[in-house]
């Protein structure tokens, strides 16, 4: 299994990121097909309560990263893709990793 892990940065304006996230983002994103699984959440704090660089965390899964390129090719991918800018003002990372359930 292969998870896309979006990273948020604290956006300038978090009540916007939410509204626009919420109401936007989400049904674009909703139109792509394929997807095993997906995660979001808001980030609450670190373990050691030092502050966390990141805001929101969003994680997508699929069977192979194959199949990840091809659906972020697709029409709904690159839709959702190129929305991000609309609403991440404090910018994003995109990981890819493998995901080996251990419990």
């Amino acid at each position: 299994m292969i998870r896309l892990l979006v990273l948020y940065g604290h956006p300038k304006d978090p009540e916007a990121f939410d509204k626009y996230y919420e109401e936007a983002h989400i049904p674009i994103a909703r139109k792509m097909k394929g997807l095993k699984k997906w995660t979001i959440g808001k980030v609450t704090g670190t373990p050691t309560n030092q502050p966390s660089p990141y805001y929101y965390v969003a994680d997508l899964y699929m069977e192979s990263r194959e199949e990840f390129e091809a659906l972020l090719a697709s029409p709904e991918g690159q839709a959702a893709v190129a929305d991000v800018p609309n609403y991440a003002t404090g910018g994003v990372t995109f990981l890819y990793t493998e995901v080996e359930e251990v419990l």
